[in-house]
Parts: structure tokens; sequence; C-alpha cells
């Protein structure tokens, strides 16, 4: 999280939610966005269940909210059984501006839709 405080990185992904983070702690660790989850832990549902998430800077609300709709266009591209080589087929979105309304498909020719991230990452569908 100092890495993203310091403005090294812009993005962290990979690592387990933490809330203790979501607000500004101090001057030199600023509160964080996290996006949607796109994993969650196995844990059993009365212990603390885990999950992970996008995290970005919350100073910067207009790109936290770009990120989670990156999030979400992988799994709209699953639901709508989109994959990497029909991205052609994601819907144009201009939430961001006409001028970015191919930026989720661009994402998803990228990195494919969710299931496929998934397998390239675990090996297995989900």
């Amino acid at each position: 999280y100092i890495a993203l405080a310091n403005g090294d990185i812009d993005v962290l992904v990979g690592d387990r939610v933490q809330q203790k983070f979501d607000f500004k702690r101090s001057s030199s660790l600023a509160g964080f966005h996290f996006s949607i989850p796109y994993y969650y832990g196995y844990e059993a549902a009365s212990d603390d269940v885990s999950f992970y998430s996008m995290t970005t800077r919350e100073d910067d609300v207009r790109f936290a909210s770009f990120v989670n709709c990156v999030v979400l266009a992988t799994i709209y591209a699953q639901e709508n059984k989109i994959p990497r080589e029909k991205s052609s087929e994601m819907p144009l979105v201009s939430v961001f501006g006409s001028h970015l309304n191919w930026a989720l498909r661009d994402a998803i020719v990228y990195s494919g839709s969710y299931d496929q991230i998934y397998a390239r990452n675990f090996g297995s569908n989900v």
C-alpha cells in the first residue's frame, strides 16, 4: 500500500482487501478505493471471508471509477459469452466521454473475459 500511496504505482492488484486502509490514516498514508471484488477466498462463511479487489488511491475518483468499470467489463464479458477473440461484441460505453467509448472493449482485447483471466491464472474455468 505504501507504493500506491507514494504514487509509484496506480493500481494494486492481487492483495486481500484491508478495510483499515479505506480511510485516510495519516498524512503519509491516504485512503484507498476498492473496486468490486473479483475473487473471494475459500474460508467458511462463519470465518472472516477474504475478498480481493483492485485498489486505487481515493483522491482520484474518476480513475477509481474507471478501474471498477474494467472489473465489471470482464464479468459482463463472461456473462454474455464474449471472449477476447470476439471483443468487438462488447458495447461501446461513453460513461467517461465519447472519446473513451472503446476503453472497455480494449480491456477485453487485452485481458479477455473474467473466466479467461481466471483460467490463465488458476488453470481452470470458473
